[in-house]
């Protein structure tokens, strides 16, 4: 099996056998359903008949190409274009899906992508996310490559081909609410980082410097650490509602039991372990000759501190940073659950009204940020890294 399967001396990529099955196992699944309304189950169209002939023949087409560039890929560069090209493709055929099953008087039909699509989709990006493991790109070109993803699912957003689809109807319908839970959404997440990282920092120097004190303030963090989330969002609602009613000004502020106050103090509680256990191991991994080459160069401990130890743990304590963010934008939906708002807002409604599209309208806005946000901060902590190497050199 090694010698048919196995790396660049066999006969077929690894990962390409992978994709290529998942490519295979999504033709036979429905591509898209169709429903009268947004209320009724909707029925399963397979991509012969949501597609049409020609969009039939692109989907095949998508596929035999996939397949061909996964078993045997010609160069990495090609594979990553084709895998690119291939998404795009597929975005475009699901926004036909929606053309071709909606009768053109029926204003309230509901076309959504089925398994068939989101299996082909899952295919796609394991291909371009392997290919892109493989190449190692540079930061730089990373950051290009995510402005482009970006501005081709914005392109496809833009030319109105997805307006069929049921996702966008809901959004159709809600566009100033996703805009403004939108933003409730990236201030939680981004205020939350904000406040640990002006708090955690200072405290993993505190730890650093007093190992006496490390210790407890790290398993005090690691024990709101396993608190669930939807357990100490509860939690917070009665002190903070005391807080509200007892403490003149708390309520100006937007201090109470339920809202962004219990939501932005849960997530910051979340945060710390992360911020601190990192800074924690960034400075503990300068190497005590550059400790001793600055103190030999007449620093004060200070002087130490910000010009040569937190410069060189900064790599460490970005990685925290990171772990943080992405964190916090997946935790931001369970505010809603009391009253934060955020994405998670049309997550519970759609779990309400069962209406799988609008469960997406919020999800994936959520997945795609934390995706984003990965991305970017993963490019920030090689390039860290890499001037972390020239001071050292």
């Amino acid at each position: 099996m090694r010698g048919r399967f196995g790396g660049v001396a066999g006969r077929f990529d690894r990962m390409g056998v992978l994709v290529s099955g998942l490519t295979v196992i999504a033709l036979a699944l429905p591509f898209a359903s169709f429903s009268p309304n947004r209320i009724l189950p909707g029925e399963a169209n397979w991509f012969w008949s949501a597609l049409g002939l020609p969009g039939a023949a692109g989907l095949l087409l998508v596929a035999a190409g996939t397949v061909a560039v996964a078993l045997r890929p010609p160069s990495l560069y090609l594979r990553l274009a084709a895998s690119l090209v291939a998404i795009l493709a597929l975005l475009l055929l699901a926004g036909r899906a929606g053309t071709v099953l909606i009768p053109p008087d029926n204003p309230y039909a509901r076309v959504s992508p089925a398994a068939g699509f989101w299996v082909m989709l899952t295919a796609l990006l394991l291909l371009m996310t392997d290919t892109l493991s493989r190449m190692q790109p540079r930061p730089a070109l990373r950051l290009v490559l995510l402005a482009l993803v970006s501005g081709g699912l914005a392109a496809v957003l833009a030319s109105g081909a997805w307006d069929e689809l049921s996702i966008l109807k809901e959004y159709g319908s809600r566009a100033d609410a996703f805009w403004r839970e939108g933003r409730q959404h990236v201030a939680l997440a981004f205020g939350s980082l904000g406040a640990a990282a002006l708090a955690g920092i200072p405290l993993g120097i505190l730890c650093h410097r007093r190992a006496k004190l490390a210790q407890p303030i790290l398993n005090g963090l690691t024990i709101v650490q396993t608190i669930p989330s939807i357990a100490l969002f509860g939690l917070l609602i009665v002190p903070l509602a005391w807080v509200a009613a007892n403490i003149p000004g708390a309520q100006a502020i937007g201090i109470s039991g339920i809202g962004a106050a219990p939501a932005l103090v849960a997530l910051f509680a979340y945060s710390l372990l992360p911020v601190v256990s990192n800074t924690v191991a960034g400075l503990a991994g300068v190497p005590a000759s550059v400790r001793d080459a600055a103190t030999g160069m007449g620093m004060t401990d200070r002087q130490r501190l910000w010009r040569v130890e937190l410069p060189l743990a900064f790599p460490v304590i970005l990685t925290g940073i990171r772990i943080v963010l992405v964190q916090n934008i997946g935790l931001a939906t369970i505010a809603a659950l009391i009253g934060g708002g955020g994405f998670g807002v049309f997550v519970f409604q759609g779990m309400g009204q069962t209406a799988t599209d609008l469960i997406l309208l919020g999800a994936l806005p959520t997945v795609l940020l934390a995706f984003a946000a990965a991305i970017v901060l993963d490019a920030l902590v090689e390039w860290s890294k890499g001037r972390g190497t020239e001071r050292t050199t």
